[in-house]
């Protein structure tokens, strides 16, 4: 085990197995992640995925890999505090969607002629979760008409002001994991946050404003949530409505958030761009509302829909 510089005691190190049914795309997983991945926060190397954590009691990093010969995710835990709980279990599978059964929406989706060739070549393909939902919220926000680069490098901003620091142990093995996310309350109070991440001062106020939300109410974003929220239509439009309750968030963030960090399977946020090119196919790209009304044959699976469309075109943007 390594040891500390500070004299602080070494982590605690726990090793998991995380069963998935399959058939699983980890690689396409790892792509989505690696995408989006916050520098200091999280990072992909090879065949593994490497983040921050905290949680309750427990703080530290993760690394997370497919377990050999087996249809499961090892993931080994380093803390500094704390020891897995089955509420830390539960965001695990929830940041992989190791609970879904592929086969019911591979059968559904696969009807429709132009999903059927990217099923058949991602019969896999998972909605990526997150961590927590107060950090999906500011992601969500961050990458709000920029590129996804822009959006990381935004996030970075943000963490590199308001996110705790971990101590200097192993950072080779971790590939420079030294930050945890940002809490919300130091979000909600700070100033002229537009001005620090070089950015418009509405969408920081949107920032700001959705910080003061989680704080007052974590189970907005699903924070308060074991990991298996209500996944029914009245369940997305109550969460919807709730999301598109708070200022400067639209249909678009709302959606986002309520397909990722909420786990609601038909989310789809019909105005993002990259989803009107991926159905275009180099034709006419549709209006939200013709895209929605394509859709509709896709439900109650149009989250995994959207990530069979953003992950067959290297070019769609899908959020932060």
């Amino acid at each position: 085990m390594c040891s500390h510089p500070t004299g602080e005691p070494a982590p605690r190190r726990f090793r998991l197995e995380l069963p998935w049914r399959p058939p699983y795309d980890w690689p396409g997983m790892l792509g989505f992640l690696a995408l989006r991945a916050i520098p200091g926060v999280e990072t992909v190397h090879g065949d593994a995925y490497a983040r921050s954590i905290r949680l309750d009691d427990c703080r530290g990093w993760m690394l997370v890999r497919p377990a050999p010969r087996k249809q499961a995710l090892r993931a080994e835990l380093h803390l500094l505090e704390g020891a897995p709980t089955p509420r830390l279990l539960a965001r695990l599978r929830h940041l992989f969607d190791l609970d879904t059964d592929p086969l019911p929406i591979r059968a559904h989706l696969e009807r429709d002629a132009l999903l059927a060739p990217l099923l058949a070549a991602r019969p896999g393909l998972r909605v990526p979760g997150a961590w927590e939902g107060f950090e999906l919220g500011m992601r969500a926000v961050l990458g709000q008409q920029v590129t996804l680069g822009a959006a990381r490098n935004l996030a970075a901003r943000l963490v590199a002001l308001h996110g705790e620091a971990l101590p200097a142990t192993c950072e080779q093995a971790f590939a420079g994991i030294d930050r945890l996310f940002p809490r919300a309350a130091p979000v909600a109070e700070a100033r002229d946050l537009g001005l620090a991440l070089r950015m418009p001062r509405a969408r920081a106020a949107t920032l700001c404003g959705i910080a003061r939300a989680a704080a007052a109410d974590p189970g907005l974003l699903g924070d308060d949530a074991d990991g298996s929220l209500d996944s029914a239509p009245d369940g997305l439009d109550g969460a919807l409505a709730g999301l598109r309750a708070l200022p400067g968030v639209g249909d678009w963030t709302a959606q986002y958030i309520a397909m990722r960090a909420l786990r609601q399977p038909d989310a789809f946020p019909a105005g993002d761009v990259g989803l009107a090119r991926a159905v275009a196919r180099g034709g006419q790209r549709p209006a939200a509302r013709a895209l929605l009304e394509r859709a509709a044959a896709w439900r109650p699976w149009r989250a995994y829909a959207a990530l069979h469309l953003w992950t067959d075109d290297a070019g769609a943007y899908a959020g932060g």
